[in-house]
């Protein structure tokens, strides 16, 4: 059954800040991806024991990130993502002192880089299990790299058009999906070329 679509934008340094850590990120990610799970069978996929995910999930509630979910029979409890998606944003400038600016700044580098990491993690994660792909997956998936040409705007734009074509296919809030669908990470990083900034 799907959910209805919840997104979240997050500024707070400290909560950026505390997603930053890669199992916290891959842990707020699976359940994003697949729903209320527990300690445990986050732990396999986080590369972390269970007693290191329920520290890291506990850490994650206390931002309003995930929340846990009654248990049924008194096993373990689940966990779930509190929005089916997250965005992270530096705070305005306006308000803050400079030091808060500066933490602020390092919150949103370190998450960023955390994020390239954790994409890069699930890519050769993929390659490594490339082989179990039926032919017709094994037709589509696919890595591009594009170099455009575009001012700030157009970028903004850009940016925009492809949430609107993406948002229908997001695993928790999709319905209608095809009996042969799997779940599909698509990562979109758009940044200007480094080496036009020398």
């Amino acid at each position: 059954m799907a959910q209805a679509e919840v997104r979240r934008t997050i500024t707070s340094p400290q909560a950026l800040t505390a997603l930053a850590h890669p199992v916290r990120l891959a842990l707020l990610n699976h359940l994003m991806t697949f729903g209320p799970r527990t300690a445990s069978q986050c732990a396999e996929v986080a590369d972390a024991s269970p007693s290191n995910c329920s520290y890291h999930l506990r850490h994650l509630a206390r931002f309003g990130m995930v929340e846990p979910v009654a248990a049924e029979d008194g096993r373990e409890r689940p966990w779930r993502a509190t929005a089916t998606g997250f965005r992270f944003r530096r705070p305005e400038g306006g308000a803050l002192e400079p030091a808060e600016r500066a933490a602020a700044r390092a919150a949103e580098e370190a998450l960023a880089a955390t994020r390239i990491d954790e994409n890069a993690r699930l890519a050769y994660a993929f390659l490594d299990r490339i082989d179990r792909l039926t032919p017709e997956w094994r037709e589509v998936v696919g890595f591009s790299n594009y170099a455009l040409r575009m001012s700030p705007d157009e970028l903004r734009r850009l940016g925009e058009q492809l949430d609107a074509l993406i948002r229908p296919f997001i695993a928790p809030t999709r319905a209608d999906a095809p009996e042969d669908a799997e779940t599909v990470h698509l990562a979109v990083e758009a940044f200007v070329h480094p080496d036009a900034l020398r």
